[in-house]
């Protein structure tokens, strides 16, 4: 079916099963735990609990849902983190998969998820949800299901509270095709394609016109060329670098490693080392705005970037408009630009 990436309160999802963080011992926690067990009924879901018994990190139950929208609560006890390196990737893993496989033996058609062990327990958030995308994808491979993966804490509620009226304005401001209906009426698809060309061309030719100062006595001063000569010279070098060889340079010159920038895209391990021995890879457009994101580029790095690649960001599409407030912003959190393009119904990136 599909996979949905939703800012919202879990307990108030109306799908066949939701997924608590459970703990090993039938007693509840802080944060989504807490909670869960508050909406179902305390003593209810405690009791229902108490029968299941002890539990291992990594395994699952269901109960009742009780007084929840959902039928189902499934109980999957997450890992808590400790270095990586002490099996709580397989654990968490676990958590998902047989979370999964249990809704599906109980007939479920739609299941909600929190970020697994991304709270209390303390996985790393990119980690926790390249883990999630992985499995989820996996799962809907063999099986027809709907998945709701549900970002609801204070940390994301506050960014979103934030960056989300700005957002509006910055849509508004930059989305060429509500403008020029709003100004000369309806034009034709191939029309406004033309103009979005020419828009965009106008705007590159303009920021390569534009002074430091936006004045005409500093365009050749010898004290700017002096003091940012030798950043030109060492990007001129690269002047030729393919898509790959730029993306490994930028990263090295922003002291990231491989690590950070492929965990930050929400991306694999596997597809960031095949683009790292290929110099002549040649991305999606999706997964080169995933980098960006990634490697933690501003908003000129993204467009030179792209460009390698064959791609630029459009005034006449939504999602590439979003990105860029995303970028220019330095908000690199690709959960927070899926959960903006989902609720707009525009194409996520992750889900």
């Amino acid at each position: 079916m599909a996979f949905k990436i939703v800012r919202n309160d879990i307990t108030k999802m109306k799908v066949d099963a939701i997924v608590n963080t459970a703990n090993e011992e039938p007693i509840y926690s802080s944060g989504t735990d807490t909670a869960i067990y508050k909406a179902a009924g305390e003593e209810a879901l405690l009791a229902e609990r108490k029968k299941i018994g002890l539990m291992n990190e990594g395994e699952v139950a269901i109960t009742s849902g009780f007084n929840l929208p959902s039928k189902y609560i499934i109980h999957a006890v997450s890992p808590c983190y400790i270095d990586g390196a002490s099996g709580e990737e397989d654990k968490l893993r676990q958590c998902y998969r047989r979370s999964l496989n249990l809704a599906w033996q109980n007939n479920c058609k739609s299941i909600a998820f929190p970020l697994i062990a991304t709270g209390s327990f303390g996985y790393p958030k990119e980690e926790g949800m390249s883990i999630a995308v992985e499995e989820i994808k996996d799962f809907l491979l063999k099986h027809d299901m709907l998945i709701y993966l549900v970002v609801f804490d204070a940390k994301s509620t506050e960014l979103g509270l934030k960056i989300y009226p700005d957002l509006e304005a910055y849509i508004d401001h930059n989305y060429v095709r509500d403008k020029q209906e709003e100004e000369y009426g309806e034009y034709s698809e191939d029309e406004i394609i033309e103009y979005c060309v020419k828009s965009s061309s106008l705007l590159e030719t303009s920021v390569f016109m534009k002074c430091p100062e936006e004045t005409e006595d500093t365009c050749f001063d010898d004290d700017y060329w002096e003091e940012n000569e030798s950043a030109l010279n060492e990007r001129m070098t690269h002047i030729a670098d393919t898509f790959q060889q730029y993306l490994l340079y930028l990263i090295e010159t922003k002291g990231l490693t491989n690590t950070e920038v492929y965990k930050r895209a929400i991306m694999t391990k596997q597809l960031f080392s095949k683009i790292k021995v290929n110099p002549d890879y040649h991305p999606d457009k999706g997964t080169a705005m995933r980098l960006c994101v990634g490697a933690k580029l501003n908003i000129d790095e993204t467009k030179d970037l792209l460009a390698r690649a064959g791609y630029a960001l459009s005034p006449c599409d939504k999602r590439d408009i979003i990105f860029s407030f995303f970028i220019e912003r330095e908000i690199y959190d690709m959960i927070e630009i899926d959960i903006a393009l989902e609720e707009r119904g525009l194409p996520c990136f992750i889900s």
